[in-house]
């Protein structure tokens, strides 16, 4: 499988251009470069954490971490740093 890395504004010029094309005719997956919101649980808490660097997948919204993203997000949540802010999560239970 070949990667091909876009800034979001190349991807537009892109489009503009030649028109909306299938993976397949150019190649089989775009990634970019964007700031995503990283959700974690992990003994029985959740943590959020914002503005995460990561290459995600115009078509399917994959996310993928650098190595050194992944460290600095374990080292956030294990070192208990100090939350920017707090936020209130409300619990659902799936039924049929």
């Amino acid at each position: 499988m070949n990667f091909m890395i876009l800034s979001e504004n190349y991807l537009k010029y892109l489009v503009d251009k030649y028109g909306k094309m299938s993976n397949k005719e150019v190649w089989d997956e775009i990634l970019i470069e964007q700031k995503v919101t990283y959700a974690l649980a992990m003994a029985g808490k959740f943590y959020l954490i914002e503005n995460v660097p990561a290459r995600v997948n115009l078509e399917t919204g994959e996310q993928f971490f650098l190595p050194k993203v992944v460290d600095r997000l374990q080292q956030i949540v294990w070192n208990q740093q100090q939350p920017i802010r707090t936020v209130t999560l409300p619990v659902y239970e799936y039924t049929n």
